[in-house]
């Protein structure tokens, strides 16, 4: 959208940030606000053409960097803007490290199939698409459709420079691990990224808490159809209602486990004997019993006892 690209554009130039900068804030805080913690480590491919000597030098200098970004504290996007800012120009700093040596020099835990420093990229393409004019050929650039994917999710965001007089647009694609997402999901992760950044161009000065990522229709969903759960609360308690069934029914199965049956008049005694045994030692309200056991059919005869003597059981 050219007026979103506008303003974010005007943002970044407000507060000594480039694009890529507010748009690694803006991808770190979504992150935040889904649940991800306040440590984000991003992965960002970089040109890797430090000295002007290469611009005109055919091959391929791409680096990959890992921007960790510390969303801790409930920032400002304005804050979390500047600490991105800070992490990016050190990033930059040292982006001669290939990514090889970093990962040598790190050895985190690897795993077959997962990145192991991050399993977010974010990408964005910012130069002039080159053009192969050749005299007598037509030439036409190509895409190869992508069936596999290198992390769990990468954004990719291209500037689309726009006339003399008017802003250029940008536009976003998606690329998501099937194994993680399905269509809805990554949907749902692409339209809370554009409304973030809706909000962040109209309230930058807002705590990450106050930025809204949810669309009116599903936060009714999450606080009204979700949470649809009205219920009567029986006033009797477990024990209670547990002496109740074994009244009712003594002989019905109440417990089987590898084989073994315990009916409720099984369960009963010897969840009472057992209660007795702790009333007798001094246990009562307000105690915590300590229940160290395999899941076994005493396990459960043992939580029944400790309720019935008043007490809390604790696993």
């Amino acid at each position: 959208a050219p007026e979103l690209h506008a303003r974010l554009e005007d943002l970044g130039r407000r507060h000594g940030a480039t694009l890529f900068m507010i748009l690694q804030a803006a991808l770190a805080a979504l992150l935040t606000k889904l649940g991800a913690g306040w440590d984000i480590p991003i992965g960002s491919p970089i040109a890797g053409r430090t000295e002007a000597a290469l611009d005109h030098l055919v091959g391929f200098f791409v680096n990959t960097l890992v921007l960790r970004t510390d969303t801790s504290g409930d920032p400002t996007f304005i804050e979390l803007l500047e600490r991105a800012r800070a992490t990016c120009l050190e990033a930059y700093a040292h982006q001669d490290l290939p990514f090889e040596r970093l990962v040598e020099l790190l050895a985190p835990p690897r795993a077959f199939g997962r990145q192991p420093l991050f399993q977010t990229m974010l990408v964005l393409q910012n130069n002039r698409p080159p053009s192969l004019d050749l005299p007598g050929v037509n030439a036409l650039a190509l895409t190869s459709p992508v069936r596999t994917t290198k992390f769990d999710l990468t954004f990719t965001f291209t500037e689309i420079p726009g006339a003399a007089s008017g802003p250029g647009e940008l536009t976003a694609e998606l690329e998501y691990s099937a194994d993680l997402f399905d269509h809805a999901s990554a949907q749902r992760l692409a339209a809370s990224l554009a409304r973030l950044l809706e909000q962040i161009v109209d309230r930058p000065s807002a705590p990450l808490h106050r930025l809204d990522i949810l669309a009116p229709e599903e936060r009714n969903r999450l606080l009204h159809d979700f949470n649809d759960t009205t219920a009567a609360i029986p006033t009797a308690t477990l024990v209670d209602r547990f002496g109740r069934q074994a009244a009712q029914t003594p002989d019905n199965i109440a417990l089987t486990f590898q084989g073994q049956e315990l009916s409720y008049a099984q369960l009963e005694a010897r969840s009472n004997q057992l209660a007795w045994k702790l009333i007798a030692s001094g246990i009562g309200p307000e105690d915590i019993v300590a229940i160290c056991l395999e899941r076994s059919p005493e396990m459960i005869a043992a939580i029944l006892a400790t309720l019935k003597a008043g007490a809390a059981y604790l696993p």
